[in-house]
């Protein structure tokens, strides 16, 4: 994993590229990424003492805490997991055990593992994946044959002759160096991808059908997962004859060698390292455990799952099928609207584990435009991009940006406010035409300006009852 030597000021920055607003909560996780590094950098006495300050983001949905807890995962390239707390149940109840988020965090980090620990094998895999396609092409068994069929190669061979008008049979040449340089020149093709789209018949393993689902309950899900790694240890994979494209073959072939390179103990090792020392678990729909008042259904275990959340949070060993994995040093932000409860209403213990607490702001007409345009890769960009496939050139005048964003605040005030997810419901609702009719447009520049968008929303805009099911 990265050890990033990012500063604070510098984690804001890289994440002011991808989200608008909410400075606290980005200086807040920018410390808590901070607090690792200078943790990797004292005694180990010190270390085992200093644990994570988790946070809790408090505020509307839309608003940018998932893509927060998101982009600092990315920026740091740390094992991530974004769960639902509302997924998970009280130990005896029907659904997802707490632990299961620890364990998923672990074949998260293997993944990321494997994927770097194959960019290390890049290139020899793939050498050995034309090897392979030439060996399917042109077996080597087959030059014993055409020593007996072509006895007269073992002087010279009419390929020898076209290149090389000096060659006679009194100069003679073996047919293993002839077979040997042919071979090379097919070899050399498979490289350049020139035969890419060439098929030819390999032998493949047979995908192994899923039997998940056949069982249920809270542990079944690991014990599923490991019995058929069990299974599929002990009984050979079944190989079957496909007919395919070289292309494609060489993918499979690929991901073959990829596999033979990779020490997979190693690559546990450093992955289960890498969750306790730098593994962030983003815990959605926290305010959703934390309702008082209710004793009666789906109710009745919320508090509960926030006993069972806390060990974790607090330091706890979570067995895992690639060993136990400890929770100490793992970071927890947690996110919820607390609309209708409160932090406040999080049994004491659980409260005492998220000691910084940030509120996020509403979005205003200011942060809507700046979405739109600032960000990279943004919404306005996005669109453009994607028309432009069609030919159909898009120019978001200044006056339709802050229309867009006056009509994305006006709904989001009126009905249920979700946040930036608004800007995608209003750009598909005043660019429906024109995508759809984009592959036979005969006007190749659209100008979407003022009147545009209000030609386009203000029927909806204005009949609130229809606002809350358009937009």
């Amino acid at each position: 994993m990265k050890d990033t030597e990012l500063t604070p000021k510098q984690i804001v920055s890289e994440l002011d590229k991808y989200i608008i607003g909410q400075d606290e909560a980005k200086k807040s996780v920018a410390i808590a990424l901070r607090n690792r590094w200078r943790r990797k950098r004292l005694s180990e006495e010190m270390q085992e003492e200093i644990i994570p300050k988790n946070i809790l983001l408090i505020g509307p949905t839309g608003v940018g805490k998932t893509e927060i807890a998101r982009r600092l995962a990315r920026l740091v390239g740390a094992p991530f997991i974004k769960v639902e707390a509302t997924k998970y149940t009280e130990v005896g109840y029907v659904g997802r055990d707490v632990e299961q988020i620890i364990r998923d965090l672990v074949a998260n980090a293997i993944r990321m593992v494997q994927e770097q620990e194959s960019q290390h094998y890049e290139q020899k895999a793939a050498d050995e994946a034309d090897k392979r396609i030439l060996q399917v092409l042109w077996p080597k068994k087959e030059e014993i044959k055409e020593k007996v069929t072509h006895p007269m190669d073992m002087f010279f061979s009419a390929d020898d002759d076209e290149e090389d008008g000096n060659k006679t049979p009194d100069q003679p040449k073996s047919i293993e160096a002839g077979h040997s340089d042919r071979r090379q020149k097919m070899l050399a093709e498979i490289r350049s991808h020139k035969m890419d789209d060439r098929e030819i018949e390999v032998e493949v393993a047979e995908q192994e059908r899923s039997v998940q689902g056949i069982l249920t309950g809270n542990s079944t899900e690991e014990l599923t997962n490991n019995f058929q790694e069990m299974l599929g240890s002990i009984m050979p994979k079944k190989k079957k004859k496909k007919k395919m494209t070289i292309a494609k073959a060489r993918e499979i072939f690929k991901e073959e060698e990829l596999e033979k390179c990779l020490d997979m103990d190693v690559i546990v090792d450093k992955a289960v390292e890498a969750t306790e020392e730098s593994g962030i678990v983003f815990i959605d729909e926290f305010d959703k455990i934390a309702e008082k008042g209710r004793a009666n259904g789906p109710d009745v275990s919320r508090e509960g799952v926030q006993r069972d959340i806390l060990p974790i949070v607090e330091g706890a060993t979570v067995n895992t099928k690639y060993g136990p994995v400890k929770t100490d040093h793992i970071l927890f932000i947690a996110a919820g609207a607390f609309h209708v409860s409160k932090p406040s209403d999080l049994i004491p213990e659980l409260q005492g584990r998220f000691p910084i607490r940030v509120e996020l702001q509403s979005l205003t007409i200011e942060d809507f435009r700046k979405i739109l345009t600032e960000p990279n890769e943004s919404l306005v960009k996005q669109y453009t991009a994607l028309l432009a496939t069609d030919g159909v050139e898009l120019e978001f005048t200044a006056d339709g940006i802050d229309s867009i964003a006056e009509y994305a605040y006006r709904v989001n005030q009126v009905t249920e406010n979700i946040g930036a997810r608004r800007l995608h419901t209003i750009l598909e609702k005043i660019l429906e035409d024109v995508s759809y009719e984009a592959p036979y447009a005969t006007e190749q520049h659209i100008a979407v300006n003022k009147d545009f968008v209000a030609g386009k929303l203000n029927d909806v805009v204005q009949n609130v009852d229809l606002s809350h099911y358009i937009l």
